[in-house]
């Protein structure tokens, strides 16, 4: 495999509207760490979660599992033939877990001790909220150390390189390890919840919905990435691998649908969808979008298109996305007391921020690092 730089140049006007948004995010930062949370942030204690966890952290997360859901495609179930999407999977793994990271840091109350998550005898053992923090932590870390050999080529250092792939193997089974764990436990604090959450979401099966979940929107962040790489930097689509991954996602976007439908006809829950609230109507935008991409990708005649594999990937992260948010915000109600929560202006400029900063790094990554595959080279075939 040999990739290059898309080259051209860097500050480009996209580059330059995500560099001022992330700036705007920055400021209000500061100001948070100076006067603290309530100053910023609509949380109460109704819901002591907003936006900067569900969607940096939960939602920010899932996107991040592109490169775990490739890599269990190539390096566990051995489809070498999906080996060129690597690398922009990595890249995107790598900046959804920073953002992660950061959603984590920037929510904390004390946010000077975030220290004590990485000192064993302050640690709570019996915590699932421990074992998610260390695992995005510790996925974060080995997302740059596999990243690291872009960075590598770029400058040079192919012997420091050779000297990493000796051990690269090791780094890759705790990147397929560290997301099954933590990508389950998002479920599994949800559970914790109990009565608090619509029993439209609210399953024992949480642990694995979520993961399945994660795994869908990283094809559909490596799907999207694809399409829109090769029409903004006018590079041929990789089609044949684009098609068999759509393959995939739709066997695996089955059995969650199936899943999910048996899990809500067993617990008796359909009552729960008829009953004209806004959890209800929710709950069926979401049914809607996670059961769309099996019209634009399950046809084989729709899956030689990119416009239907683009719709199906944005339909599917649309439909993951809504998932996440229904069962940790709209699905979830106080147990007792009036409580509402919006986001303000500056949590969504923060967040807005966060994304911007992921989509003008992704610009000058390709741009400027040995990302992409080689157009010219003949693509493997299938192992």
């Amino acid at each position: 495999m040999q990739h290059e730089p898309v080259g051209g140049r860097i500050l480009t006007k996209p580059v330059i509207v995500c560099a001022a948004l992330f700036l705007i995010g920055i400021t209000i930062l500061c100001y948070r760490f100076v006067y603290g949370l309530g100053a910023v942030i609509a949380v109460n204690d109704g819901y002591p979660w907003g936006i900067w966890i569900v969607v940096d952290v939960m939602i920010g997360s899932a996107f991040g599992c592109a490169g775990y859901a490739v890599a269990v495609l190539v390096y566990m179930i051995n489809r070498n033939e999906y080996h060129p999407l690597v690398r922009p999977a990595l890249m995107a793994s790598l900046f959804g877990y920073g953002l992660a990271a950061i959603g984590v840091f920037v929510d904390l109350g004390r946010w000077w001790q975030f220290y004590s998550l990485f000192v064993p005898w302050r640690w709570n053992f019996t915590s699932v909220m421990l074992e998610t923090g260390l695992c995005i932590s510790g996925y974060f870390m080995i997302m740059m150390i596999e990243f690291a050999p872009t960075f590598l080529e770029k400058f040079g250092l192919h012997d420091v390189r050779k000297k990493l792939d000796k051990w690269l193997f090791v780094v890759i089974a705790l990147g397929v390890l560290l997301p099954t764990m933590h990508q389950s436990s998002l479920g599994s604090i949800l559970i914790i919840l109990g009565h608090k959450l619509s029993p439209l979401w609210q399953t024992q099966m949480l642990p694995l919905l979520y993961l399945m979940s994660a795994v869908l929107m990283g094809f559909g962040i490596v799907v999207f990435d694809a399409v829109l790489s090769a029409h903004g930097f006018r590079r041929p689509l990789e089609m044949f691998i684009l098609q068999r991954l759509a393959g995939v996602m739709v066997w695996l976007l089955s059995a969650f649908l199936i899943i999910r439908v048996v899990d809500l006809t067993a617990r008796d829950a359909w009552p729960h969808a008829f009953n004209g609230t806004v959890m209800a109507f929710s709950f069926w935008m979401e049914m809607v979008l996670m059961a769309l991409p099996l019209l634009f990708l399950g046809p084989r005649m729709n899956r030689i298109m990119p416009q239907s594999l683009f719709s199906g990937a944005v339909v599917l992260l649309l439909g993951g996305i809504l998932y996440r948010l229904n069962s940790y915000m709209i699905g979830y109600t106080p147990a007792v007391g009036n409580w509402h929560y919006f986001p303000t202006t500056a949590e969504i400029l923060v967040t807005l921020g966060m994304f911007a900063a992921e989509v003008g790094l992704t610009i000058v990554f390709i741009k400027w690092l040995p990302v992409l595959l080689r157009p010219n080279l003949h693509l493997p075939k299938r192992s």
